[in-house]
């Protein structure tokens, strides 16, 4: 399903998405500090009841929503950090499941919004009076921004750069997957306790990323395919076909003996000489010199 979804989307994804969606950050920001701009921000906010009641360009707008921060450091940090794995994830995958991922994230905080409101019906009627339902929405539509999106690339990161170093608060080093797995936890926490105290508001756009993150992990089939989407792996293998069939033809009969190949495949056998078209690559992960071709190279298992 999410190689027909990217195929479709192939020719209409935006490029450069990461730089895109910070940019809405910085707009959020200048809304949100400069003198007089912050009422111009009420009016763009993911307010569910303001939209049921006509103000459906709030679906869009929200995006530029930033989580609060009065620490300009911090924010600057937040945003640096953010475009590094989100450029990273986006050049790894490609545009279209980049696109696909994000847009998920997005749909899905637009449909926790509209439960946050209809839980605060079922659960709190004592809250469903006109006047009190139209303030507190206004102040819950802060917690809707696409900070919860970002977690859910952190966790996408994590799950496919496991190994990664990173320096927690500059000083730490940490490993992504310990990283991931304690924002994971720390998400999960958070949503718990604040559904078991009745702030749905903060529970359904936590859960939202997290059934984002989830979705995508396994309709991916789990961390060894997250790596490469089959539409940019198809992409890479496409343009290096040429390649490869050039440096078969150029390939010197003194460094190389007729009838004897250069790459051998170490699964199927496959060489250069029974199928030119073929590309062959080592891999970091097994313990020794492996040589794969391109139908085995990512669903071998790696050699310990």
């Amino acid at each position: 399903m999410l190689y027909k979804l990217e195929r479709k989307i192939e020719k209409i994804a935006i490029r450069d998405l990461t730089i895109k969606l910070l940019i809405c950050y910085v707009i959020g920001y200048i809304l949100l500090y400069f003198p007089g701009l912050e009422q111009v921000l009420g009016y763009l906010t993911l307010d569910p009841y303001q939209i049921v009641h006509g103000q459906v360009w709030r679906l869009i707008t929200w995006i530029v929503m930033p989580p609060d921060s009065s620490n300009l450091f911090f924010i600057i940090i937040t945003l640096v950090f953010y475009y590094s794995i989100g450029s990273t994830m986006e050049r790894l995958w490609g545009p279209a499941r980049y696109n696909l991922y994000i847009l998920s994230g997005l749909i899905l905080t637009v449909v926790s919004a509209f439960l946050t409101m209809g839980a605060v019906y079922v659960f709190r009627p004592e809250l469903t009076s006109e006047l009190i339902v139209a303030r507190n929405f206004a102040a819950i539509s802060q917690c809707f921004s696409i900070y919860y999106v970002n977690m859910s690339i952190l966790l996408a990161f994590a799950a496919t750069f496991p190994d990664n170093m990173v320096l927690l608060f500059f000083v730490i080093p940490v490993k992504m997957k310990w990283l991931g797995a304690i924002y994971g936890i720390w998400l999960a926490a958070e949503a718990f306790l604040s559904l078991r105290g009745g702030e749905y508001w903060l529970f359904f756009p936590v859960a939202a990323s997290l059934l984002n993150f989830a979705l995508f992990y396994f309709l991916s089939g789990g961390a060894q395919h997250l790596r490469f989407s089959d539409v940019r792996r198809k992409e890479l293998f496409r343009q290096s076909k040429e390649h490869v069939r050039e440096n078969v033809r150029q390939m010197s009969p003194k460094m190389t003996p007729k009838g004897i190949a250069r790459h051998k495949c170490a699964i199927c056998g496959q060489t250069e000489l029974t199928n030119p078209d073929l590309e062959f690559r080592f891999c970091s992960k097994c313990n020794g010199n492996y040589e794969y071709c391109q139908e085995h190279l990512f669903s071998h298992q790696h050699k310990q």
